[in-house]
Formats: C-alpha cells, sequence, structure tokens
C-alpha cells in the first residue's frame, strides 16, 4: 500500500515501512521524524507499506515480473529525496519482505540519495542493526546514509506513542544532519 499527503513545493520524502503491524511502535517512530522534519521545512510524504504490497510482490523474483501497483512503489523509493527505511527488528535483523522489496529495487537507482534509518526493536541492544544491517544493505546501493541513524525500545513507548526525550533528541540531531546534507548538496543540484 502507498499513502501519499502534500503541502505545496516540498521535499519528497518516501518512508518504507518493513512493520507487519498496524499499528506498530515503528510507525510511531516514524511519524515523530515526519513531524519533526515538517516543522523544519516544507515535506511531502509518501509511505510503502511492503506487508500490504500482496501477492503480486511476494511472489515474484525478478523485477520484470512486478505488477503496475508494485513497480510504481519501486519507483516511488528510487526517486525519493529522503528514503526513510523504516523497520522492527526481527530475530536480529529486518524483516524479510523489507529486504524483498530492495532486492527488486535498481542496483544503481538509490546511489547519492539521501536515507535516514530508523528502527524499533525489543531492547537496546537491538540498536546494533543499524549499523549491522541496514547501514551495509544501503552501502551496496551506494546511497549516501545519514549519519545519525535513529533507534527506540519497546520501553521508549506507551502503546505506539513514543516518549522517551533521548529518542526525541537523536530524531533531532539526524535530521540537523539532513538538512545540512541538503544543504551542501543544493549548489550542485541547482547546476545540473
Amino acid at each position: 500500500m502507498i499513502a501519499t499527503s502534500a503541502a505545496g513545493p516540498a521535499l519528497r520524502v518516501v518512508v518504507v515501512n518493513g512493520s507487519p503491524n498496524r499499528p506498530s511502535k515503528t510507525m510511531g517512530l516514524v511519524d515523530v521524524i515526519l513531524a519533526t522534519l515538517a516543522e523544519m521545512m516544507p515535506i511531502q510524504t509518501s509511505r510503502i507499506d511492503v506487508y500490504e504490497l500482496g501477492p503480486e510482490f511476494t511472489g515474484v523474483v525478478e523485477r520484470e515480473q512486478v505488477s503496475p501497483g508494485v513497480e510504481a512503489a519501486l519507483k516511488l523509493a528510487e526517486n525519493a529525496d529522503l528514503l526513510i527505511a523504516a523497520i522492527p527488528v526481527f530475530r536480529g535483523s529486518y524483516p524479510g519482505m523489507f529486504k524483498h522489496f530492495f532486492d527488486l529495487v535498481d542496483q544503481y537507482a538509490l546511489a547519492g540519495r539521501l536515507v535516514l534509518l530508523a528502527a524499533t526493536g525489543g531492547g537496546e541492544h537491538h540498536a546494533l542493526v543499524l549499523e549491522h544491517a541496514l547501514r551495509p544493505l544501503f552501502g551496496f546501493f551506494q546511497a549516501l546514509t545519514v549519519p545519525v541513524a535513529v533507534f527506540a525500545a519497546a520501553a521508549d513507548f506507551d502503546g505506539t506513542i513514543l516518549l522517551n526525550p533521548r529518542v526525541h533528541g537523536r530524531i533531532q540531531m539526524a535530521l540537523t544532519d539532513v538538512a545540512d546534507l541538503l544543504r551542501t548538496r543544493a549548489p550542485a543540484t541547482a547546476a545540473h
């Protein structure tokens, strides 16, 4: 499923949600990230829920086999100004459907694109997924992962509402990095 909202000329932010749960702590974390980013700059947001893409997604092995809806989701992710990769930790890594989505992304489509890494897990030890699984995945694509990644543990939430001020501070740090990276890239983009 793809959900979109917009408000004028804005940064195109695409969330790839790897959580199978509705609602989820992962999307609770992403909601805070998006709200904080919207306070900093105009954004247009889209969300791809990989677990809702259906059998035309789960049953394919090659990009050429995907349905038009799945192709649209892949293109949306490939053309984001900022991609937010959001996962719950599952057995020490990202969920299989999340990885399957990126198995279908063109190898060079994310080269140089900004990617913010976000994850939720049962405890602080799950935060390692950011550096040991997610960052290498996007390194393969030659994406520019934001230096500060965001992790929230189950204890940081009341249901799906993020409460921990430390995590809110980390989100602010990560998005300051996003804003700085966008500013340094703007002159190069304007020259094209």
